[in-house]
């Protein structure tokens, strides 16, 4: 049943988590972390976008609890706030491998009956 606290959660949900992942950049920099702790250039230079737009993905990932960051002397280490969020990430990409295994087999099985 739909109550009206999931339909809260649901909110909150996507108003914080769903639309942080909502841009690739923000993806691939979780992803990144999930490997290692790193500042902001190198995120930069391993992701191959600008130091401001990786530094503006940073602040909305932190700013919505998926990465935490410490200063090491003059240098802010971002890491990955929960692995969890990998976990999630990993399992979405499979839903989505499979939905297109689906189609291209779709495709597949229109196409031989249009021959």
């Amino acid at each position: 049943m739909i109550t009206p606290s999931l339909t809260q959660e649901i909110t909150n949900l996507h108003a914080g988590i769903c639309s942080a992942l909502a841009d690739p950049h923000r993806i691939l920099i979780l992803y990144a972390l999930s490997e290692k702790p790193s500042n902001v250039s190198d995120l930069a230079e391993a992701l191959n976008i600008s130091q401001p737009t990786t530094s503006r993905h940073l602040n909305l990932l932190r700013e919505r609890g998926l990465v935490s960051a410490h200063r090491d002397g003059q240098s802010v280490v971002n890491t990955l706030a929960d692995e969890r969020v990998i976990q999630a990430l990993d399992l979405l990409r499979a839903v989505l491998a499979s939905n297109l295994k689906n189609q291209a087999a779709l495709a597949q099985s229109v196409s031989k009956t249009t021959k």
